[in-house]
């Protein structure tokens, strides 16, 4: 039993250290003094002239820290997989949510049934730091603003609805997975176009979250598709990650 053990710690230190390489390794200074470290890949290769799209990937509450390592822990492979990026080359980046705090809210809302959610807020320092981080990406002549897209997982997927709808008009595409939000902010986001993602046996984030979002967006005339999963607890992401065309889809959309 402790052969497999040491065995299962080895095999979890090769996958995150595996996942690492090929991600260039940063920390971002915001105007006020926030930093928030993060990891990115470039298309590769770039070719003078071209154009390519930019992908945001947040992650979950269990990935927060300051090590810039732990980000990488669900999804960062799939990036660095060559067949993928030879067919869609792109910017990834991928920023690490500090310890004890939340992508799109000071703190971890109370519940996390749609109807509770907040219906709007201030801005987080955070999200406002992370908005910062990607303008600096978008003012680059090498990435195309029609093809920005953006990934969230569980507290990640919180995140990207918070962005989208403050920013929809920077947002080709979005993927929140096993995510939650009010569904009444999403109307504002409803020329983005929406992949969600979830377990009908989520006991972490309600389903309840992402079946809200599809019938809100789909109310207000957004192109959005929902896909759920039976059976399937909060680790939707690697069915999700794993759903045909995943990449295809995410990668043909356009502003």
């Amino acid at each position: 039993m402790k052969q497999w053990s040491i065995l299962l710690v080895f095999l979890s230190l090769s996958l995150s250290l595996s996942a690492q390489q090929g991600y260039e390794k940063d920390v971002f200074v915001s105007s006020t003094g926030d930093s928030l470290p993060y990891r990115m890949i470039r298309p590769e290769p770039m070719k003078a002239g071209k154009k390519y799209p930019l992908v945001l990937f947040l992650h979950g509450a269990g990935e927060r820290g300051n090590d810039n390592e732990r980000q990488l822990t669900h999804g960062g492979q799939m990036f660095l997989n060559p067949v993928n990026r030879e067919k869609y080359p792109a910017f990834v980046l991928v920023p690490q949510c500090p310890a004890g705090s939340y992508w799109a809210y000071t703190e971890r809302p109370k519940s996390l049934f749609p109807a509770d959610m907040p219906a709007g807020q201030e801005m987080s320092s955070l999200i406002r730091t992370l908005k910062q981080l990607l303008d600096t990406y978008l003012v680059m002549p090498e990435v195309d603003k029609k093809r920005i897209y953006i990934v969230g997982l569980s507290m990640g997927a919180m995140g990207t609805y918070d962005l989208v709808v403050r920013y929809p008009e920077i947002f080709a595409a979005a993927v929140p997975i096993c995510g939650s939000v009010n569904p009444d902010r999403l109307p504002a986001a409803k020329e983005v176009k929406f992949r969600i993602f979830h377990g009908d046996a989520d006991d972490v984030v309600t389903v309840e979250g992402s079946r809200e979002a599809y019938k809100a967006l789909k109310a207000a005339g957004a192109k959005v598709e929902y896909i759920e999963f039976p059976g399937c607890n909060h680790g939707s992401w690697n069915p999700a990650f794993n759903y045909p065309g995943f990449m295809e889809w995410l990668f043909k959309q356009k502003k």
